[in-house]
């Protein structure tokens, strides 16, 4: 199995997890937090997709879908643009808030279809590739693809984890 297919099944495999996770959510399930200092599904999965969309269009030189594509607007969180949730207090999360499951999962989709187009494009020599310089040992390509991954799967549970939990409640 070449790397670039090991890469594009892990993605899929989040891409899965996140409408499993989001799908059948009234926006209130959504926007509202497991409990007081949580994050909800909606920032969850917000965060999640603009870490990807960030990193993916920062190693391939590419504008971020979010700001490209006019997500930005179509979210009007009010947030500056490149924010992606990293380091949100409670308070700054839940400005994270949608009207429905179609806004989260309309943005995961088109990041998603982005970030396989340029995992389509990639040999093996290219995993290698330092892509930054300020860390020690300086990122690789592959390092990075791997970062997001694990983000993304972190993520993912603990929207998934937030879910279960609102759902026992309203049982």
């Amino acid at each position: 199995m070449h790397s670039k297919d090991v890469l594009t099944d892990a993605f899929g495999r989040i891409s899965e997890e996140v409408h499993a996770v989001v799908e059948g959510l009234s926006p209130d399930d959504l926007n509202t937090p497991p409990q007081d200092g949580a994050n909800s599904v909606s920032w969850l999965v917000w965060h999640l997709t603009r870490v990807q969309d960030d990193h993916v269009a920062g190693v391939a030189g590419q504008e971020q879908v979010w700001l490209a594509d006019g997500w930005a607007d179509r979210f009007g969180l009010g947030l500056p643009a490149h924010d992606t949730g990293y380091g949100h207090t409670p308070r700054k999360a839940a400005r994270v808030r949608v009207d429905s499951g179609d806004l989260l999962l309309g943005y995961y989709d088109a990041v998603h279809e982005r970030t396989l187009a340029f995992v389509a494009g990639l040999h093996v020599k290219d995993l290698d590739l330092v892509v930054d310089e300020s860390w020690t040992p300086a990122v690789t390509l592959g390092v990075r693809l791997v970062s997001v991954l694990a983000d993304d799967l972190q993520h993912v549970g603990q929207a998934a984890y937030a879910r279960g939990l609102l759902q026992r409640a309203d049982s």
